[in-house]
This record gives C-alpha cells, sequence and structure tokens, in this order.
C-alpha cells in the first residue's frame, strides 16, 4: 500500500512539474524571447527609418510608435515632365508649351498607424499606405510661346500656364508606379529587418491601397 502510495504522490509531482514547465517556464522564456526581439527592432528601424513603431508582443504593447517627423519617404523619384497651356480668343489660339524636372517623394504619413504585432515566429505589420508626400520642380523649368494672331502670351498666361503644369505633374506622379514601388520598396526593408526574428510576415494596411492601375 505504502509503495503504491508512494508512486501517486511521485506521479502527483512529475504532473506537476510538467504542468509548471508548460504553463510558467515556457511562456515566460517565450515573452522574454519577444521582449528582446522587440527591443532589438525597435532599434533596426530607428536605424534604418529614424522612427520607432509601434510594438506588441502577443497582446501587450511593448514599445510605443515613437519618432521626430510626421512622415517618412521610401522613395525619391525623378522625372521630367512636359504640358502644353492652350488659350483661344475671338478664333485666335495662343500656347505654352512648358518642360521641366521634378523630385516627387513617396512614403508614408507617420501620424497613421504603424504598428508590429509578434505571435510566434509570425509577425502582423499594420501600417498605413504609402502616398506622395511632396512634388518639389528642380528648378529647370523652360517655355515656349506660341501667340495667335491676335492672342498675345502675358505675364498671367505664364502664371496660370505654371500652375496648371505643377497640378498636371503632381497627377502624373500620383498615377504612375512611383507609389507601387515605394510599397515594394518598404516591404523587403521591413521583411529584412523582422527575418532574424520570425518566419513569416504579414502586411495590413491601415488606409486602403488605390485600385492597380
Amino acid at each position: 500500500m505504502a509503495r503504491y502510495l508512494k508512486l501517486i504522490i511521485a506521479l502527483i509531482i512529475t504532473g506537476t512539474l510538467a504542468a509548471f514547465v508548460l504553463l510558467v517556464i515556457i511562456p515566460e522564456r517565450l515573452a522574454r524571447s519577444g521582449y528582446e526581439a522587440a527591443k532589438t527592432l525597435s532599434k533596426d528601424f530607428k536605424k534604418a527609418f529614424q522612427f520607432t513603431p509601434e510594438i506588441r508582443v502577443e497582446n501587450t504593447v511593448v514599445l510605443n510608435q515613437q519618432t521626430s517627423v510626421l512622415e517618412l519617404a521610401v522613395l525619391a523619384q525623378n522625372f521630367q515632365h512636359t504640358y502644353a497651356h492652350t488659350n483661344t480668343w475671338l478664333g485666335s489660339t495662343k500656347k505654352i508649351n512648358i518642360s521641366g524636372n521634378f523630385t516627387a517623394k513617396v512614403g508614408f504619413n507617420l501620424n497613421e498607424k504603424f504598428q508590429i504585432t509578434l505571435h510566434d515566429k509570425k509577425a502582423i505589420v499594420v501600417l498605413p499606405a504609402p502616398q506622395l508626400l511632396s512634388l518639389e520642380a528642380r528648378g529647370d523649368i523652360t517655355y515656349r510661346d506660341e501667340n495667335g494672331l491676335w492672342n498675345w502670351v502675358n505675364t498671367e498666361d505664364r502664371t496660370a500656364a505654371t500652375n496648371a503644369f505643377i497640378l498636371d505633374a503632381k497627377t502624373y506622379a500620383q498615377q504612375t508606379d512611383f507609389i507601387k514601388d515605394a510599397r515594394v520598396r518598404a516591404e523587403e526593408q521591413i521583411r529584412n529587418l523582422l527575418a532574424p526574428h520570425v518566419n513569416e510576415v504579414v502586411f495590413e494596411y491601415s488606409v486602403a491601397l488605390p485600385p492597380p492601375l
């Protein structure tokens, strides 16, 4: 009888130790591992992007989003643009042909949610959709005037033509592959930063992506 009692006690102790390992030690080690990964990620993001996203381990916020800038540009694309501005008066048409180079900067608005959640060996990245952040003329705009018979180009025409030219260049930049290229580049950089810590990365966008052109 005593032998059976000892056996039962031994089984209870073994079961208790196993449960302690499964329910306490292993989760604690996984959590500690996740926290260490979060700290490393924050340093890597700070170095690569000059900001730190919100980082979660399971459902716990480990680090809040921190940034000293409001926008994160991941792509700067130079391009040349041309535009023809016309005006007709009493059957006489004047035209101003404009050309020049621009730099389009594409990236993320950091006022929006940028979050990374670590779950086992999977990372879920939630970020705003990339967008055109700025468009800068490079100072080499040229004009070629074509006067009508009695409808000549004047200073007001130049101003109106320049404004229309810049607006058309912005529309062009938003409709090219610049935004798509920025998204691909950002996802690639983020995957590389997460690679030492997880086996799978899933991207979700808090702002809907534009439909493919």
